[in-house]
């Protein structure tokens, strides 16, 4: 008997409501609708990529009676309320991070999931890099031995010029934190699940190093679109969130460690990298060449290239092409998704990495607001725990 394909509708139409679109679709999924900031917009995504319609809105798609799933990809601001009536309405919900502006909506939402008994999830897709999920084995086999610290950065340069601009810079639209929420909580939730310690307590400086970016001007990832109007004379506005932060902090479990979050360093692109330094051996995972680990001891460094009949059962489930044919995020985000909806189906990954929930976006959620704590008293903050 065929499987009837669960229905999805996709809210926003933008470069990450792309990438949705297409994981959903290879995972079988029966795209229903899509919508967009106008309903004008939305009606050129669909006939654009081929959805079965366009919504008025994002409202009447997250309470629609013809969706099973809502994955939402609109600005920061509208995360909660969207996230809210989908739940609210019986949908299982995908939502960007960060899941909420504060620490407080975040944890109000992964509630009311549970109460639901809803199917939450957040797409930190970065577990589903096989050899991020081998790094993690190697650590929780305990052949690095005791952990003794952690570090590494996420570095990006897509803000890095006065005249980058775009939605995430507005802190009414992106919330209070920008670089630490946007990039950092990826670091901090991949690096938690790998090492299986948490960040207990922090300090951290976070510094705005463009006071002021072009008003006329906006970029994302995968466009620049540019006014005519971007010389010294351009109109420019204040900018009150933060290009980068430092990070230095100790785990529940008697590590420590350090992490650079920035969006201002020309020449890297999306450069997510960590180290997990043991009693015995370390292990080192770079997102640019995701494909290979580094693997040291005092007498021995080798790489590990990513190859599903010597891997850990829980990466090599991952390892769905040959080696030597790269993977990438595309993958990572079709895996994360296929998961998601197992789950709705009923089922469960075999073997494998759990997807990441509501709860693990309300985490990083509470690691945001005690670095921007942290930053404004410059002191040693507690992370609080459920």
């Amino acid at each position: 008997m065929t499987e009837v394909p669960l229905r999805v509708a996709i809210a926003g139409a933008g470069m990450i409501a792309r990438v949705h679109l297409d994981a959903a679709r290879r995972a079988g999924a029966r795209i229903t609708g899509i919508s967009a900031s106008t309903p004008e917009r939305g009606r050129a995504a669909a006939a654009e990529l081929g959805t079965e319609r366009a919504f008025a809105d994002s409202e009447e798609l997250v309470t629609s009676d013809d969706v099973d799933v809502v994955h939402i990809c609109t600005p920061n601001d509208s995360h909660r309320p969207l996230a809210e009536l989908a739940l609210r309405a019986g949908k299982h919900v995908v939502c960007e991070k960060p899941l909420a502006t504060s620490a407080g909506d975040a944890r109000a939402l992964a509630d009311l999931a549970a109460s639901h008994g809803a199917v939450a999830a957040v797409p930190f897709v970065y577990r589903y890099h096989p050899m991020a999920a081998e790094a993690r084995a190697r650590v929780r086999s305990g052949a690095l031995g005791k952990v003794r610290l952690l570090h590494g950065h996420y570095l990006q340069d897509w803000l890095s010029e006065q005249a980058d601009n775009n939605w995430r810079v507005d802190a009414a639209v992106g919330g209070p934190s920008r670089a630490f929420a946007d990039i950092g909580s990826h670091w901090c939730d991949l690096v938690e699940w790998v090492s299986g310690h948490r960040i207990a307590e922090l300090t951290a400086l976070t510094d705005t190093v463009l006071a002021e970016r072009s008003a006329v001007a906006a970029r994302t990832f995968s466009a620049t679109c540019e006014a005519d109007e971007s010389g010294p004379a351009a109109p420019r506005q204040a900018v009150r969130t933060e290009d980068l932060a430092h990070v230095l902090f100790r785990t529940d479990l008697g590590a420590s460690g350090t992490l650079l979050v920035s969006q201002v360093s020309p020449g890297r692109k999306n450069r997510l990298w960590f180290e997990v330094d043991g009693a015995d051996a370390s292990v080192t995972f770079d997102q640019e060449n995701p494909e290979s680990l580094l693997v040291g001891s005092r007498r021995t460094s080798e790489t590990v290239v990513r190859d599903a009949a010597v891997l850990a059962p829980e990466a090599a489930r991952l390892s769905v092409v040959p080696p030597g044919h790269p993977m990438g995020y595309r993958d990572c985000f079709a895996a994360f998704v296929a998961d998601v909806h197992t789950a709705v189906r009923g089922g469960g990954a075999d073997g494998g990495p759990s997807f990441p929930t509501f709860e693990d976006a309300a985490r990083t959620a509470a690691l945001t607001d005690a670095v921007l704590a942290a930053a404004r008293t410059r002191t040693w903050t507690e992370v609080p725990t459920p």
